[in-house]
């Protein structure tokens, strides 16, 4: 499982919280955003809600690479991309995530990420792809019914992976990887002799970090205010 995955896997628990059985997501028994029926898929085919309750750290992992990385092709796709598409697959299925991305880029819209998809998003700015791929994606939870239980939290989710999306093809942008321990390191090592001007479209992803923080910041204190 590539470094990639790891992160995203990371930043994608801390939205899906622990044990839930509410009566209004039609998901229904979740654990750590496993279904009991996709952790009986993967895991156990007579699994139970007490066995769902005892998942272990590396079934979690089983479930989402297979689940939903490789559906889609999470490994191929541009830093910050993957984690923008990997988000929507597990919070909305693997298909409407492939076509949402299609949407954006101009393929296909078959719910399959194939090499002309690839293809596309690989032709597209990275940034413009996770904003426009973000705002599809909010506007069509907007229109759910179940907005008004879980619209907030949807939200603030979204305007963070957003953010936290952008990040990753800005570090990508200016020849930054983050590796397994968390640590970032440049992918040139050789000294410059004089300060290097970014290219326009590292401007155009630095910008659209910072006004995603901003997006943030905003909902925090919204929430803070009306006390949600």
């Amino acid at each position: 499982m590539d470094s990639n995955f790891q992160r995203a896997l990371s930043r994608v628990l801390k939205h899906e919280g622990g044990y839930v059985d509410h009566p209004k997501d039609p998901g229904g028994a979740t654990n750590k955003g496993v279904t009991l029926a996709t952790f009986r898929r993967y895991v156990k085919p007579t699994g139970t809600k007490a066995d769902l309750r005892a998942i272990t750290a590396e079934q979690v992992a089983t479930v989402y690479y297979k689940h939903y990385w490789a559906a889609v092709h999470g490994a191929e796709l541009p830093a910050g991309v993957d984690y923008a598409v990997f988000d929507l697959a597990v919070n909305s299925g693997p298909a409407r995530a492939a076509r949402f991305l299609q949407r954006v880029v101009g393929a296909a819209e078959d719910g399959r990420i194939g090499p002309a998809t690839l293809a596309a998003v690989r032709k597209a700015d990275p940034a413009d792809v996770i904003a426009r791929l973000c705002d599809a994606r909010l506007a069509w939870l907007k229109t759910l019914k179940t907005w008004p239980t879980f619209g907030k939290g949807w939200e603030l989710r979204v305007t963070e992976v957003r953010h936290d999306a952008i990040l990753d093809a800005a570090d990508e942008a200016f020849g930054k990887v983050v590796v397994e321990d968390g640590t970032t390191v440049t992918t040139d090592n050789a000294p410059s002799p004089t300060p290097q001007t970014p290219k326009t479209s590292q401007i155009g992803v630095l910008a659209a970090a910072i006004i995603g923080a901003i997006l943030i910041a905003l909902s925090q204190l919204w929430n803070w205010i009306t006390g949600g």
